[in-house]
């Protein structure tokens, strides 16, 4: 069932007319009445019952709202136009809001690709696009947009890593603008039937279980602690390899095999150490006896 647009006219032109209508059938029962012209008293009568029917049909249709417009339970149209409408009285009419809407899901506990439990919320930001399907295609199309976000958040979640272990792998943590996309698309997939357009979907909460937060904590300070030292070991070397090089070129000091060892040695100890080393003057020769 898709949207279409419901028969309406101005509510400003249909109340003049209304209410001349009733001045005029005024006028006429009054001089029926004197004329005791009874037919004419009861025509009167019903063109009361007329007009009073007429003016039901008045309504204000405000900003981004649409107006679902049934007649004896048969879809006839949605009322987008804004502001004072005129519809056919003996129709049913049922307001829902056009706006952008958006919330966010209660934090999902659920098993990353690696079997790791994390929890997950996310914010969705939505809106009605088409009134005939998300009134008339589902029960209720608030909790069917929250129940079936939930579910796509979950199912998103369960494809990913919470954190990635080689270079390039797509991770929840690491790669924000790919799942987010990811996550609008199964949400926009289990909502077309509703009418609904998902306007945005990204994560909003993100983190280890409770029980085992620590342990995961620790293992992000282990990996992160080896990635420094290497970073550290290979700017070392460079820097040995550069110094005995310039040594070498400009003639400062002649190094034998073994001294060049011991210098190599003590400069990566200086470079790579946790402390700052302590120096130590040799007053005599470096060669022992």
């Amino acid at each position: 069932m898709k949207e279409k647009k419901a028969f309406s006219l101005p509510g400003g032109v249909m109340l003049l007319a209304t209410l001349a209508a009733i001045a005029l059938t005024v006028l006429v029962l009054i001089n029926a009445a004197k004329a005791q012209a009874g037919p004419t008293v009861a025509v009167c009568i019903f063109a009361f019952v007329v007009e009073a029917a007429l003016l039901k049909g008045l309504l204000v249709v405000n900003p981004n709202e649409g107006q679902v417009v049934q007649l004896f339970g048969r879809y006839v149209g949605t009322l987008r136009e804004q502001g004072f409408r005129w519809l056919n009285p003996f129709t049913s009419r049922m307001k829902i809001s056009l706006r952008v809407r958006n919330f966010e899901t209660a934090k999902l506990k659920v098993n990353d690709l690696d079997g790791n439990p994390i929890e997950i919320a996310a914010v969705v930001v939505w809106q009605v696009v088409d009134s005939a399907e998300a009134v008339f295609e589902v029960d209720n199309f608030e909790n069917f947009v929250q129940v079936q976000s939930e579910s796509a958040l979950r199912n998103m979640a369960t494809s990913y890593a919470y954190d990635s272990h080689t270079a390039g792998e797509m991770s929840l943590r690491s790669h924000t603008a790919e799942t987010a996309a990811q996550l609008k698309k199964e949400i926009d997939d289990r909502l077309a039937k509703a009418g609904v357009d998902v306007i945005e979907a990204r994560i909003s909460h993100l983190a280890y279980a409770a029980e085992i937060a620590g342990a995961m904590l620790q293992r992000q300070q282990a990996a992160a602690i080896v990635a420094a030292r290497h970073t550290i070991v290979e700017g070392a070397v460079s820097i040995v390899e550069m110094a005995l090089d310039q040594l070498s070129q400009r003639k400062v000091v002649d190094l034998d095999p073994e001294r060049r060892a011991s210098m190599v040695s003590n400069l990566l100890v200086v470079l790579c150490g946790e402390r700052s080393p302590q120096p130590v003057v040799n007053a005599g020769t470096l060669y022992s006896g």
